[in-house]
């Protein structure tokens, strides 16, 4: 498994955060198609239904990490960048990761 798959498994182990997450992710690139296809039909006065899907995806994936009990990836960035501490990995799932090997398996 590559290494930033991974690592964002390991951000999102609650099973409801996981299928938010795996319905809310899609919903940006198709936001941005919309975008372009309003766009080259000049269809703006629909500017909603774009904003909308991106909304309504950062929205459930903001549900996800609540659940979750840890921060987004953007708000870790921001964060980051400010020098505040922020939670990458829920504190209920850290001691698994602990015990982790670099093979993926749990040891004793």
């Amino acid at each position: 498994m590559p290494a930033w798959l991974d690592n964002w498994r390991t951000r999102h182990r609650h099973p409801v955060s996981l299928a938010l997450h795996l319905l809310a992710i899609p919903m940006l690139p198709v936001a941005g198609g919309l975008v372009i296809v309003q766009w080259i039909d000049g269809a703006w006065s629909l500017w909603w239904r774009p904003a909308g899907l991106f909304v309504l995806s950062y929205l459930l994936q903001w549900v996800g990490h609540r659940l979750e009990g840890n921060d987004m990836g953007e708000v870790i960035l921001i964060k980051k960048l400010l020098g505040r501490p922020y939670v990458a990995v829920s504190p209920r799932f850290s001691d698994a990761d602990a015990r982790r090997r670099s093979d993926g398996a749990l040891t004793p």
